[in-house]
């Protein structure tokens, strides 16, 4: 039955120029690609181009993929990571001059104000997080990876990653504490 097969079985079809493979595992996978770019960048356009650059590599080097190695899924996390690494890298932020404000019209701004204070110092904890800390963060606790696929996906021991999340718990952990303390002075 079409679209039943593994994703390591599909990969030895795109490896031979399958396009009907190719257009599986994108469908599966695209969100996927996407969500950890988006998580890691936190832009939603730079994220879908990594997406889409991630499926050419995959079309480009399937034939370099080996199901004995890993899975695909740990295969096109790694390379995610690799594309939105390097991105990050080269990303210049906007001087705060050109920000653009945008109103809102929603019935309930002070409850979304709140919930967007919130994430910002979620994301405001991650942004300050050393990048393998960041990283480590992302593939276990938001994508549900295991220590073990994400520690492959990022190339480390398995202790090494499980090292990184405690660092990085332990960072995001003061960073809220540190801002629940200024708060209760200023309220």
């Amino acid at each position: 039955m079409p679209g039943n097969e593994s994703d390591e079985s599909l990969m030895t079809l795109v490896a031979e120029g399958d396009q009907r493979a190719f257009r599986l595992l994108m469908g599966r996978h695209m969100g996927l690609a996407i969500r950890v770019a988006q998580r890691l960048l936190g832009d939603a356009a730079e994220a879908d181009d990594i997406g889409q650059e991630a499926f050419l590599r995959v079309w480009k080097r399937a034939g370099s993929f080996d199901p004995k190695v890993a899975r695909f899924t740990t295969w096109l996390y790694r390379i995610v990571l690799n594309l939105a690494l390097d991105r990050r890298r080269k990303i210049t932020p906007l001087p705060i001059d050109d920000a653009v404000e945008i109103r809102s019209d929603d019935p309930e701004p002070l409850t979304m104000m709140i919930e967007n204070e919130d994430r910002q110092e979620v994301d405001a904890a991650m942004a300050a997080l050393p990048e393998r800390q960041r990283v480590a963060i992302a593939l276990f606790h938001m994508e549900g990876l295991s220590v073990r696929e994400a520690a492959q996906s990022m190339n480390v021991t398995e202790k090494a990653l499980e090292s990184l999340l405690v660092r990085a718990r332990s960072a995001i952990k003061k960073h809220v504490e540190t801002r629940d303390r200024i708060n209760r002075r200023f309220a």
